[in-house]
């Protein structure tokens, strides 16, 4: 018999690419990861993964099993859904993992209708940048991410991910006040017409750096990144000072001291930021985390 704890830590160790990171993720120790791996090769009588300069990586057998790790893990995710619901598991505790507009947007007034309609489920937020959360929930550190897609992100079709749409959201392009297309005139921007200009943005690794990028390099150029910050605040304060230009969320801008800056909608449709959340596969119809889902889409819809 496959033991399927053990099915969880290749999928880990898949998914980190270091025994010593999959080991940090499932709270364990590294020499446990590689005693499970061990017992799972024992149990299959297959070699299952190839260490290298690295870390490692699944051989050809090793994928084989992943493949349906993926599935046996979201079917035990579907059994505890079912048997939660069977116990009316209507209480509980579920821990969201969301970037910072997404809390403000969609995460709190969800848990603002949750105190209405499902008094007995107590959301436990984490802070995490759109390109975290997912991997928390695949580790089990949250149950429901709120996140946004990104270069390397797990596609729609990820066998070990279940998402909902939430919303989709255009970025604008910030100038400083004496910039020419500060221009009232100017209705409307094309990337294109920043390409020689110094720029402002997020650091690598933040999804708002790919998107920045892609609709860049869509525009036929890269883009001078020059100053660098994951704070969008700290980015229009930049660009106020004249230190370059930006493309920014549009939801990140409300609220924010722009008196230094313009802001204008960008012609381009690439420049886009679509977020959605996402549970393991299996447990969308769990009893506690069905409520929250539903409550982040009503949020959205309000929003929109």
């Amino acid at each position: 018999m496959i033991d399927a704890r053990r099915l969880r830590t290749l999928r880990a160790v898949a998914d980190h690419r270091t025994v010593t990171a999959a080991a940090a993720a499932l709270y364990l120790t590294p020499s446990a990861v590689s005693q499970q791996l061990a017992a799972l090769e024992n149990e299959t009588g297959h070699r299952l993964l190839e260490r290298g300069g690295r870390g490692v990586q699944l051989t050809p057998v090793g994928e084989i099993l992943l493949t349906h790790a993926n599935a046996v893990l979201a079917q035990l995710e579907r059994a505890e859904a079912e048997l939660a619901a069977y116990t009316s598991g209507a209480a509980g505790e579920v821990t969201v993992a969301s970037f910072a507009t997404g809390i403000a947007l969609v995460l709190a007034p969800a848990i603002t209708a949750l105190g209405g309609t499902a008094p007995g489920i107590r959301v436990r937020v984490r802070d995490a940048e759109g390109d975290e959360s997912l991997p928390m929930v695949l580790d089990g550190r949250a149950e429901i991410a709120v996140a946004v897609e990104y270069r390397g992100a797990p596609s729609a079709d990820d066998q070990r991910l279940a998402r909902v749409p939430l919303y989709a959201e255009p970025f604008d392009a910030v100038v400083p006040a004496g910039h020419p297309l500060a221009d009232a005139a100017t209705a409307t921007v094309r990337v294109a017409d920043l390409a020689d200009e110094t720029w402002i943005g997020p650091y690598p690794g933040n999804p708002c750096h790919d998107v920045v990028v892609l609709a860049c390099e869509y525009a036929g150029f890269q883009p001078r990144l020059e100053h660098s910050s994951d704070d969008f605040r700290a980015v229009v304060a930049l660009a106020a000072a004249g230190a370059g230009v930006a493309l920014v969320p549009r939801t990140a801008l409300r609220d924010m001291d722009l008196s230094g800056v313009a802001v204008r909608p960008v012609h381009d449709v690439v420049a886009t930021r679509r977020v959605f959340a996402a549970v393991r596969r299996g447990a969308e119809d769990h009893p506690l985390l069905r409520p929250v889902l539903d409550a982040l889409r009503a949020a959205a819809e309000d929003a929109a």
